[in-house]
């Protein structure tokens, strides 16, 4: 099986990003060797809920699903709420799975997954103000730290940051060994 070591791995984020739940997965998976690459509406600096300051490596408009393993998206109020008016996010997060990528949403994160109406029938979790928009959307929604359903695992607050991470690490193994070589 792949480790995590060998994973391209995608986190998509705008201003009022959750700084730890941004930067403490980006560090776990950098430490691991994973390849992670930052993309932003574009180019400019975004800053974090609590003032971290982060330099995207690409646009989301440039960036080619086939070139990633996996996709993170960090919560953070503003964050995924701006994210979800912006089609090229939303159809990047619709790609990843319409591909059977791995896909983990923090907090805030799984309203891009509503808005790319990908969690039709799952078993989901988040930020509890998230949580009517993804019963909505059809979704079942629970009250744990972090839940896989398919390619998918969502988390709900930045406690949970470590049980997300190692979620999604382990997701990201499996669905890479499942795929051919």
């Amino acid at each position: 099986m792949p480790a995590i070591s060998d994973a391209s791995i995608l986190i998509i984020a705008t201003h009022g990003f959750e700084d730890s739940e941004l930067l403490e997965p980006r560090k776990r998976l950098l430490a691991a060797g994973a390849k992670v690459t930052l993309a932003a509406p574009d180019l400019g600096q975004i800053k974090g809920e609590h003032g971290a300051l982060m330099t995207p490596d690409k646009a989301i408009a440039d960036v080619a699903v086939g070139d990633f393993d996996a996709l993170l998206i960090p919560g953070g109020v503003k964050n995924p709420d701006t994210l979800r008016t912006i089609d090229a996010a939303v159809d990047l997060v619709r790609d990843f799975s319409d591909a059977g990528k791995p896909i983990g949403a923090i907090c805030h994160g799984p309203w891009l997954l509503v808005e790319a109406d990908v969690v039709d029938g799952l078993r989901v979790t988040s930020w509890p103000s998230v949580r009517t928009d993804l019963r909505n959307a059809g979704a079942e929604v629970v009250d744990e730290a972090a839940v896989v359903d398919g390619a998918i695992v969502t988390s709900r607050k930045p406690a949970d940051i470590p049980a997300f991470t190692d979620a999604f690490i382990k997701l990201v193994e499996t669905v890479e060994a499942e795929q051919p070589a």
